[in-house]
């Protein structure tokens, strides 16, 4: 089943620290964002990428995309004031396909058998997400008190991308505006319809690079 794919890379990542956008952080030789957009650029059931920037670092897309052998970018999205707002116009620029995932720029170890998964779901079931099941014991803090220990046989922590039929996430998009929700995610946005939103298990390197200390981990999943 053929995708389009929205890759958001328009955030400033300031928890990063590094100066600059955090797409432009080198693994390895290479930008993270070229990393992200190989990924997608070498499967095969993708058809495009729109990729998501700040205007004001076009130039240095452009220079990154023509070095770079990325030939999925018809063009590069304007991002938004918020993630959501980035994700609307992405998903507006999108023609002509029945499934559309949403991505994060900084999610460099996606991998393809993961995505075709995700893909598969959403085509059948109309919205899928993934996610890797809770490692760590998680306990409810109020005033820095511990009110509960959480069961977490059911908790999960979402990653992306996240997958979409289209005309469900336009419509939970349009929703959204229309009461003037700001959701985390795309799938907070499609819950609000009702829509049953299903869980593909990824695995632990789907890392968001996030903080300095993300990038010691990336290097080790690059080295390994």
């Amino acid at each position: 089943m053929k995708y389009q794919v929205i890759v958001l890379a328009a955030g400033q990542g300031k928890r990063m620290k590094a100066g600059k956008n955090k797409q432009f952080i080198e693994l390895a030789g290479k930008p993270v964002i070229v990393h992200t957009l190989t990924v997608f650029e070498n499967d095969p059931l993708c058809e495009q990428i729109k990729l998501v920037i700040n205007e004001k670092e076009r130039m240095v897309f452009e220079s990154l995309l023509a070095k770079y052998p990325i030939s999925k970018i018809e063009e590069m999205i304007l991002g938004g004031k918020e993630r959501q707002d980035s994700v609307y116009n992405g998903l507006r620029a999108v023609k002509d396909s029945e499934i559309v995932l949403v991505h994060d720029g900084a999610r460099p170890f996606i991998a393809q058998s993961v995505i075709h998964r995700l893909v598969d779901r959403a085509k059948r079931e109309g919205a899928a997400i993934v996610g890797v099941p809770v490692k760590d014991t998680i306990k409810r803090v109020s005033n820095n008190m511990v009110e509960e220990t959480v069961e977490r046989a059911s908790l999960w922590v979402i990653q992306t991308p996240q997958a979409f039929q289209y005309d469900i996430l336009m419509q939970a998009h349009h929703q959204a505006k229309k009461e003037e929700y700001m959701g985390t995610d795309e799938a907070s946005l499609v819950e609000r319809l009702n829509v049953p939103v299903y869980i593909v298990e990824g695995d632990y390197e789907n890392i968001k690079l996030t903080t300095p200390e993300d990038l010691l981990i990336a290097n080790a999943i690059l080295e390994k």
